[in-house]
């Protein structure tokens, strides 16, 4: 019965120190992905993707921005974006669920 009870908090523990872990070898402390940042190896490093209309990602029909730029009003056009922090060693496969959200 009692191990039951601590069964939980052994794995929490567990899991805290493995975060910790793989947090200390991260020297990459830009979290931003709009900013720039020096990356090696076991560094994270984060970048995003915005989901939006086609047209939201130009400035007076003509000019195509960034995602990043400051011009842009992307929270106003009802836009997403989804942002991930791979490690340089560890990129894997991202798919995109498309089941609710149709740019």
């Amino acid at each position: 019965m009692a191990i039951q009870r601590l069964l939980p908090l052994f794995f929490l523990l567990i899991s805290s120190l493995t975060f910790l872990a793989q947090s200390r070898s991260d020297t990459n402390h830009v979290y931003s992905p709009c900013a720039d940042a020096k990356v090696q190896k076991s560094d994270g490093f984060s970048f995003g993707i915005a989901f939006s209309s086609r047209t939201s990602f130009f400035l007076n029909s003509s000019v195509q921005l960034s995602p990043c730029d400051k011009r842009l009003s992307l929270s106003s056009a009802n836009s997403q974006i989804a942002v991930f922090r791979p490690k340089v060693d560890e990129i894997s496969l991202l798919t995109i669920n498309t089941t609710n959200f149709f740019p």
